[in-house]
């Protein structure tokens, strides 16, 4: 007879085993020092909210990710949170920017309906960081620089940044007199990199020649640093607002070869990551195997404005299981464990107390044990003394 087994898990959700789990937590206490170190302050957000408090200004994208219950107590519509950036932009704006630039952390499970592209887990353990109250390039520069000494810390190696500008294709949209659905729609065509699709509904859109040349460009203009110089001349149809951001990105470009000279940089003006909420300079991290970005974030200064006041915000986010995963420290020495015998003496136990405050692995067998655990070092007594040895 078949045993049958009634231990599964639903698509996307995953149990970490011990190994796995001793190295994610590892790297979950070294990124918590670094932010640290950095002046950023860990909050917690809520797992679970009203839903629509959750979804506040954030898109369709994130309501379609967004698991949906019902609050027993208030009967009213839940949801189990997708993404944190947005609640820590709530808690920023209601209770911790006071005028000065706001420094926050975060590291925690979210859960996702649909799941990630490529890794196609709907349970990721996100952290990330976001600085409020400041609309200065640089503090773009600080998020991007404590992204890449995130993926340092986590072992990541053969990092390429990928950057871009939401305000350029906005820009443009605006200018073009383009209403609401037909951006929505050129958008879409844009994600999908279809050439022939965009130059089919630009022509419904009775648009200019210009302008034609214009959007598709942006299908064009990706590669390094000097894309950037096309770009002004090929977008300037686009206006103050679109030249402005092309500066920017010049300017992050500037900042970041002094500090990182040889980090491969490369821009992508018709990538718009999040663009339902995001509102300036975009960017991603990459490294070779890997099918998709190990970590993204960028500015999104409009957020909290559904709220309240806008409150100027940028930040990065990434799943540290799969930081963690892709780590080139998975391989790393395990520490030493130590086996303590069956016996009861107050010295041994002394003993043993001290190791473990000193932060070494002591297991004491149990009576009847049929196997000994796996161990390196054991304590044994030697002329009445309790020594730790091989």
């Amino acid at each position: 007879m078949v045993k049958k087994n009634n231990w599964m898990l639903p698509e996307g959700i995953e149990a970490l085993l011990p190994n796995d789990a001793a190295r994610l937590e590892k790297m979950r206490r070294a990124l918590l020092d670094l932010f640290q170190s950095w002046g950023y302050q860990y909050v917690i957000p809520p797992m679970v909210e009203f839903r629509d408090t959750l979804l506040t200004g954030t898109g369709s994208e994130l309501a379609l990710q967004t698991f949906n219950l019902t609050d027993q107590i208030s009967g009213k519509a839940l949801g189990v949170r997708a993404d944190m950036t947005p609640q820590v932009a709530r808690m920023a704006s209601h209770h911790l920017y006071n005028g000065a630039p706001t420094r926050l952390c975060y590291l925690g499970s979210i859960l996702q309906a649909r799941g990630a592209k490529i890794e196609k887990s709907r349970s990721p353990i996100q952290v990330g960081v976001e600085l409020y109250g400041s609309q200065h390039i640089k503090s773009d520069v600080e998020i991007i620089r404590l992204m890449l000494e995130t993926l340092a810390i986590a072992g990541l190696q053969e990092v390429h940044l990928d950057l871009g500008h939401v305000a350029i294709f906005r820009g443009l949209a605006k200018n073009a007199g383009l209403a609401e659905e037909q951006e929505a729609e050129l958008f879409e065509v844009l994600q999908r990199k279809a050439t022939e699709e965009l130059e089919g509904l630009l022509t419904t859109f009775r648009l200019d020649v210009a302008w034609h040349n214009a959007f598709y460009q942006l299908l064009n203009l990706n590669g390094d640093v000097s894309v950037l110089k096309d770009a002004k001349a090929s977008l300037a149809i686009g206006g103050k607002e679109v030249i402005q951001a092309i500066e920017e990105l010049q300017k992050v470009a500037e900042l970041l070869q002094s500090i990182y000279p040889t980090l491969p940089l490369y821009f992508d003006l018709g990538e718009l990551r999040c663009y339902q909420y995001q509102t300036g300079i975009v960017f991603a991290a990459f490294v070779p195997g890997f099918g998709s970005e190990v970590a993204r974030g960028g500015r999104y200064d409009n957020l909290t404005g559904q709220l309240e006041d806008s409150l100027a915000a940028t930040g990065f986010s990434a799943d540290i299981k799969v930081l963690s995963r892709l780590s080139s420290l998975n391989d790393a020495k395990t520490d030493d464990v130590i086996l303590a015998p069956d016996v009861d003496d107050t010295d041994l136990h002394d003993v043993i107390r001290g190791l473990r405050a000193s932060g070494k692995v002591v297991i004491q067998e149990l009576p009847g044990d049929q196997k000994q655990p796996e161990h390196t070092l054991i304590i044994s007594n030697v002329n009445s003394q309790w020594q730790v040895s091989e």
